[in-house]
Parts: C-alpha cells; structure tokens; sequence
C-alpha cells in the first residue's frame, strides 16, 4: 500500500489529505492558514509574498503529517502570477484575485489583438481582470521598471513545486494550469508567447508542460512531486468527473464546467476554454448571478435566518412561483452578456403577491440563469448527463428541490471536502504508479427529476419568455 499526499493552497490557507494511494481514503490532514497582513476595508490582498504559501505550507504538514508519504501532488489558486528575475527571485510580489486594478489592461488587451473574437480564436478565452496575461499588461502599464526585470513567468502551483524540488534548472507546469493564463492555447496545446510579447512588452521564459500523470520531479530524499495544477482542474478530478458530467458552483456568482473531448472556442467569449488534469478539456461558462441573488431576496424579505429561512418559505410554494418570474441579473450579466442590465421581477399579480412566490422566484430564477449557461455549452455539443452540484447553497432543500427538473439531469450533491487537495492526492498517486488511480467517488446526495421534468420544462419557457420579452435576442 502507497501513501500519497496533496496540498491545496487556496487564497486563504493550505489544506494538506494524506491518503491511501489505492484506494483513495484520507488517512490524516492538516491546515493552515496564510500569514497575510489585513487590508485595509477588508477582502483579501492583490499583492501577495509567496514565502506566505510557503509558510503555510510548513505549518500544515507539521506533527509528522507527511510521515511515510511517497508522492506529493500540489493544488493553488488559479489566476496567480508569479514574476521571476533572471536569478529565480520574485521581482514583486505575486499578482492574485480578481484584481480590479487590471480592468482597464484586459480592454487594452483585447484592442491589440484587435477583437474579442481573435482572442478567443488564439487560446479559448478572452481576456478578464484576473488572468495572468491581464495582469502582465497592467505590470508593463503601471511598473515599467519591474517588468523589464521579468525573465520567468510561474503560477501558483508552478513555484511551490519548484520550491519543493528544491529550485532545480527545469521549470514546469500542468496543462490544466497552463490553460488559464491567457497565454496557452488549449486547442493546440502550446503556449503563445507572442501574446506574453504583446502584454509585456518583451519575452519571458515559460515553464514546460508536463502531461497527465508525468512527475515534476523527485526531492533528494526520494520524494516524488507530481506536475500540480489549478485548483478548479484539481476540484474536479478529486471529484471524478468525466465525460457526460458537469459542475455547478453555487458562489454570490455562479459557473459551469463541464468535461469534454476537445477544446471549444466561442468569438462571443462565453465560453472559457480550459483544459484538466486528465487530459481531456473543461469548458466553463461564468454568470455574474447566483446566490447573490438569494441573499438580496432574503434581506428584501427581512428574513432573519437567511438562505435557510428563505429555502423553507421557498418550498411552501409551487413550481412556477405563481407566475412571478425573477430574472436575477442584478450585477449586470455576462451569461447573457448584459453588463449594464438590472434584475427584473415579472408577474405580479395580486394572487402572487406572496413572500413564499417571491423565496420560490427567487430560487428558479437563479437556477435558470445557470441553466442557460448550461445550455450554451450544450449547444456547442457538450453532453451534460449528470450535475456535480458544489458551494455552501447546493445543500438547502429548495435547491435540491428545483435544480434537477430546471437542468433536466441526475444532480448530484457531494458531502463537503477539500477535494482540490485530494484531486492533488489523487494526480500524486498517478505519479507514483504510473496509472491513472481509480478511487472510488465522492459521498453524495442524488436527486432526480423523475416525474418532474415536465414541470422543470414548463418553468423554464416561463422564464425564457420573460428573459426574451425583457432581453430580446439576448441569447442571438
């Protein structure tokens, strides 16, 4: 029996599972969170030390946690970029989050390439305030100085596994990793470094590529560290998608990823076209709206007890709200790309004008918007069978309740877990043997819409006449 371990270096913490490298069963963890200084007005910092992740790092695998392991698999935060000088030192500190101060340099972005559509064309993405290469023009826009010292260009994971290694010649990455920075192309598989050119000004080194299952390298003690990768690539491989799979996360905003064979591009820029762990692609589909949504119906409401309340006022409802349809676009939209909109609530009658149709409308409006993401990947050929649903919401009953008849599919709710840090365990276990891990899936509630789907059908036309009676041609 081998012994694995992934870490999971998340913006806030390190999270390391040591598990069995068979069968896939966590046999200790440990945590840590990052030594980061606050800020001022709260949120989280843009410009972070990456010594920090280090030192988390150290404090979680301390009391011996990592005691017999054999490979060590490594998940970060995506979108993190790490400026390396010709000596391997960080020329400032590491660039993270969405980042606002870059919005401007990702418009600039798409004018230099010349369109929307020619970005989408060169790497499955347009650019947006927290990718890499946004953030490298904003660095030769704001800090000339600093990005002429610019001569190696890492992510999150890419430098603790260097630094695990040991800092050694050879620099590398994932593809899942890669197909994030706005810089690789996921449907060649090759990097653009024209495009780092046209962000920064001049060249840059960039790590080599590692396949599924390669390793990174071995420590001087034997240790083997496998290739890494981002953090959404590694959620889902600790999870076991697969093809005919999709994954919902339910955050204030929302996404759907789904697995599929190729990568997709889209002139519209509505679909991100990232690439997994295993060697196949996860094209992703971002709303601005989810339970957000929920969180503004329940203050509108005064419901002390929040998303919970809500959901139970929700269910003494029924399918259809009464008529009362809510569109929740009430951060703009990027899914339909309607960045000036505002939400609308459509319906009112004085027989719907109840606090339970306006929890159930809020619910189904929030369901169908990512439904129509979904539908967008659909549309391009994606086969969507079963839905992976994640996030703090994927456990209240009204979403339980309306998810499976509004996405026409087996949900599927996992029980809570660090599953980017056991995908990184899972990617380590291939490293060590060679062969894909087969471990057994995540512990889950499943749903199914049954007899329901009828009804799940009859919402949606609802809420599509609304959306095309407010938004005509929004989805054109």
């Amino acid at each position: 029996m081998g012994i694995v371990a992934g870490l999971d270096s998340s913006p806030d913490f390190t999270r390391i599972v040591v598990c069995d490298a068979d069968t896939g069963a966590v046999l200790r963890q440990g945590y840590a969170p990052h030594p980061l200084d606050p800020v001022e007005g709260g949120g989280r910092p843009s410009d972070v030390d990456p010594q920090a992740w280090l030192l988390s790092l150290g404090e979680a695998a301390g009391g011996g946690l990592l005691e017999g392991v054999q490979a060590i698999g490594v998940s970060a935060q995506q979108n993190a970029l790490v400026p390396l000088d010709s000596q391997g030192n960080t020329v400032r500190p590491a660039l993270v989050g969405g980042d606002k101060r870059a919005q401007s340099a990702a418009a600039d972005l798409v004018d230099r390439l010349g369109s929307r559509g020619a970005w989408a064309e060169a790497v499955g993405c347009v650019p947006q305030a927290g990718q890499p290469v946004t953030k490298l023009r904003w660095l030769a826009r704001t800090e000339p100085e600093n990005a002429q010292r610019v001569a190696l260009l890492l992510q999150a994971h890419d430098w603790l596994v260097w630094q695990l290694l040991g800092r050694p010649a050879r620099r590398t990455t994932d593809r899942g990793g890669a197909s994030g920075t706005g810089y690789w192309s996921a449907a060649t598989g090759s990097w653009r470094p024209d495009l780092v050119e046209l962000a920064l000004g001049r060249q840059a080194m960039l790590p080599e590529v590692l396949g599924p299952g390669d390793a990174a390298g071995t420590t001087p003690e034997g240790l083997i560290i496998s290739a890494g990768t981002g953090e959404t690539m590694a959620a889902a491989f600790g999870l076991g998608v697969m093809t005919g799979d999709a994954v919902v996360s339910l955050g204030a905003s929302g996404s759907v990823m789904a697995v599929h064979h190729e990568a997709l591009t889209d002139s519209s820029g509505a679909i991100t076209s990232l690439a997994d762990a295993t060697g196949m692609h996860l094209p992703v589909v971002h709303t601005s709206n989810a339970v957000r949504a929920l969180r503004g119906t329940a203050e509108m409401l005064g419901l002390d007890g929040g998303l919970e309340e809500l959901s139970e006022l929700a269910m003494k409802s029924t399918p259809g709200a009464h008529g009362l349809v809510l569109l929740p676009y009430l951060e703009g939209e990027k899914t339909p790309n309607l960045p000036h909109t505002a939400g609308t609530l459509s319906g009112l009658r004085r027989e719907s004008m109840r606090p339970e149709h306006l929890a159930r409308a809020a619910f189904e409006g929030m369901v169908c918007g990512l439904a129509d993401a979904m539908d967008v990947l659909r549309g391009r050929g994606v086969e969507i069978r079963r839905v992976f649903l994640l996030g703090a919401a994927a456990e209240l009953h009204a979403v339980q309740a309306v998810a499976p008849m509004l996405f026409g599919a087996q949900v599927v709710v996992p029980q809570p877990a660090d599953y980017a840090a056991i995908g990184a365990a899972r990617q380590a276990a291939w490293a060590l043997s060679g062969q894909l891990p087969h471990w057994q899936g995540a512990a889950a509630q499943v749903f199914e819409p049954g007899e329901e789907a009828p009804v799940g059908q009859a919402v949606r036309q609802q809420y599509r006449a609304v959306r095309e009676q407010i938004h005509p041609g929004a989805f054109s």
